[in-house]
């Protein structure tokens, strides 16, 4: 059964006010070097700065634009492989192995073989980005498969279901909650993926990754550290737009239990 999506509890903003306080302490006593460790009115003064330029939007939708488009392909993707893993004994043995000896590979280990193969262009990154949604969407899919139970699958050899009513009608219904746990992981690796590629694929082309290299390159702690927060904010109402979409998606699940 899939929980209810909650509400924000306010506690949650305790240890973050805490840290921003402390923050603001240390550096208004110079307890620390500000050059390094800048002051939070520093940073949300560039915050305002950037967020009224509207180069900074458009670096948001090109990320939004790559982080989608490669979830949507290696979540189809995985999906798929996770079905025909589960539901086929001959393809697990067949394919399963080396999936499974693949997947141990760390995926930034991949960068250095697609830049090559296919530069530093957008395509590489969007290889990049769907191998890493691809990932947790195959493997929460092949749990969920495997966990349709046997008095479930006679249910479904009993109203004589040919091989396509079993997929639709039976086994990704069943699986649909594992399936959308791994969706919604794999829009997270994705998210991250996609700040990664735009790091270490850079071609100072267009992403939010690019506003965290700009700072870098000017030495304007300020700006590193405003694009490290803009980069979390954007990553958490994917995360809360994602929750969201599975506690509807999955609500016949909790009225039938």
């Amino acid at each position: 059964m899939t929980e209810p999506t909650r509400s924000l509890d306010p506690r949650g903003l305790v240890l973050p006010a805490v840290l921003i306080a402390a923050w603001a302490l240390a550096t208004s006593l110079h307890w620390v070097d500000t050059r390094l460790i800048v002051p939070p009115a520093g940073v949300l003064r560039t915050a305002v700065t950037t967020v009224a330029d509207p180069f900074f939007w458009q670096g948001v939708l090109f990320s939004l634009g790559r982080d989608l488009s490669g979830f949507a392909l290696g979540g189809a993707g995985g999906v798929a492989l996770g079905t025909l893993l589960g539901m086929s004994r001959r393809a697990d043995r067949l394919i399963g192995p080396t999936f499974h000896t693949v997947r141990q590979i760390s995926l930034f280990a991949w960068l250095p073989l697609l830049s090559t193969w296919l530069g530093y262009g957008e395509l590489s990154k969007l290889v990049f980005i769907s191998l890493s949604a691809l990932y947790p969407v195959a493997l929460g899919t092949f749990e969920g498969v495997r966990g349709v139970t046997a008095a479930q699958a006679e249910v479904a050899r009993v109203y004589g279901f040919n091989r396509r009513q079993v997929l639709f009608r039976l086994v990704l219904p069943a699986a649909s909650p594992q399936i959308a746990t791994g969706l919604t992981l794999g829009l997270v690796y994705a998210w991250v993926a996609t700040i990664g590629s735009e790091f270490l694929l850079a071609n100072w082309g267009h992403g939010l990754g690019n506003i965290v290299i700009k700072g870098r390159a000017a030495f304007n702690v300020e700006l590193i550290v405003f694009g490290m927060l803009a980069i979390g904010a954007v990553g958490t109402v994917l995360n809360c737009v994602a929750r969201r979409l599975e506690a509807r998606a999955l609500h016949w699940r909790r009225a039938a239990d």
